[in-house]
């Protein structure tokens, strides 16, 4: 029987940890978990692909308990050609809110249209990180306010190292 492989795809600009315990829990679900860092700059991410990939690494090698080999990858094309090319049986979506549902039902129904084989397997985001988002955290950092409950160490410092830069 073949490997089954997961992809949790995701512009993690930066990495938080209710992204952290999403993998946790993918990775409990399949044999391998690709952490996929969209290079999409149409979204002008404050970190670059490779701080990105640097940061999701770091965090990653640091997750206790993970259930299943996890690697970390970029990619720049259509999510659903690359689930193929990579063998994908499954994308992963985190849900926080009703907000992010009515994005994701229409993007599961059209990856469903082009590659039916692949399902997409929505995790519902702990009631403990349900309000995080990158974006949040991103403005706080910039405006000084403490992050540290919701990044890891490593994603604070850098996101510390960032805004001094850019001020």
């Amino acid at each position: 029987m073949a490997p089954r492989i997961g992809i949790y795809p995701g512009t993690f600009d930066p990495m938080t940890k209710g992204h952290l315990h999403i993998i946790k829990r993918a990775s409990k679900l399949v044999d391998h978990l690709i952490v996929a860092v969209a290079e999409n700059e149409r979204k002008t991410p404050l970190f670059t692909i490779e701080e990105r990939l640097a940061l999701a690494q770091t965090d990653i090698d640091n997750l206790p308990d993970k259930a299943c080999p996890i690697s970390v990858e970029s990619f720049e094309e259509l999510l659903i050609f690359y689930a193929k090319k990579k063998g994908a049986t499954c994308l992963f979506r985190g849900l926080r809110a009703v907000s992010d549902f009515e994005f994701e039902f229409q993007m599961t129904g059209m990856n469903a249209k082009l590659a039916p084989e692949i399902e997409t397997v929505f995790l519902m985001a702990s009631d403990k990180w349900q309000f995080v988002s990158s974006s949040f955290i991103k403005e706080i950092a910039s405006l000084k306010g403490n992050i540290s409950e919701f990044v890891t160490p490593s994603v604070e410092a850098a996101l510390l190292k960032k805004f001094k830069i850019m001020s």
